[in-house]
């Protein structure tokens, strides 16, 4: 599945245009799309354990919004697919997979928090820090990076000394990192995601606060 996405997604992003994914969409619909329906439906079971809850898989569409893009191109050059966790909060965290033109990403979290969640967010890293800052460094032991914080400086409020400024600079909170190609997918899958699950499991708790 993921020699066949690269190369794949490599052409395209060569020729990204509407003739050439109507003159190529057999791959896509008739390997990539069925592939990766299978893998979400295989995985549902499972990362719903590893989550502790319920989680609903979805695969990401492959054409691009392009309404308020610069980029006009019509495709998305990745596939993409998540599982969410089934519960009764507004923000509840993901599990996702992608594979892109040279890239297997494996990841979890939020990738961006409503006014609630980030006011919560801030003081759980506030309140909480030495316990948040020990399951981000685990996370990050495990090889996974988190996305660039949206703020330059800490929000005001907190010291800008403060031990967990890159995380309260944040405006939402994702890990990921690059699996290379796995002998066998699945399982590397669901290890990646046992890293990474106690990231979902801090960003549920601080959305049901």
């Amino acid at each position: 599945m993921i020699t066949a996405a690269q190369d794949f997604y490599r052409k395209l992003a060569a020729n990204n245009s509407k003739d050439w994914w109507e003159a190529n969409r057999g791959t896509y619909d008739d390997v990539l799309k069925p592939a990766a329906l299978a893998l979400l439906e295989d995985l549902t079971a499972p990362v719903g354990e590893i989550a502790g809850e319920p989680v609903k898989g979805k695969l990401f569409r492959p054409h691009r919004d392009v309404r308020f893009s610069k980029d006009k191109t019509p495709y998305k050059s990745h596939l993409h697919m998540m599982w969410t966790m089934q519960v009764e909060v507004a923000e509840a965290p993901v599990f996702f997979f992608g594979i892109g033109v040279d890239s297997v990403t494996v990841g979890a979290g939020r990738m961006g928090f409503e006014k609630p969640m980030l006011e919560n967010w801030r003081k759980f890293v506030d309140l909480d820090t030495k316990r948040v800052l020990g399951i981000v460094d685990g996370v990050k032991a495990h090889g996974f990076d988190l996305r660039e914080p949206a703020l330059k400086r800490v929000p005001s409020g907190f010291a800008a000394d403060h031990a967990a400024a890159e995380l309260l600079r944040m405006k939402g909170c994702v890990a990921t990192k690059d699996i290379g190609v796995p002998v066998d997918l699945e399982p590397a899958l669901l290890a990646a995601f046992r890293e990474v699950a106690p990231l979902n499991a801090l960003l549920l708790q601080i959305a049901e606060a």
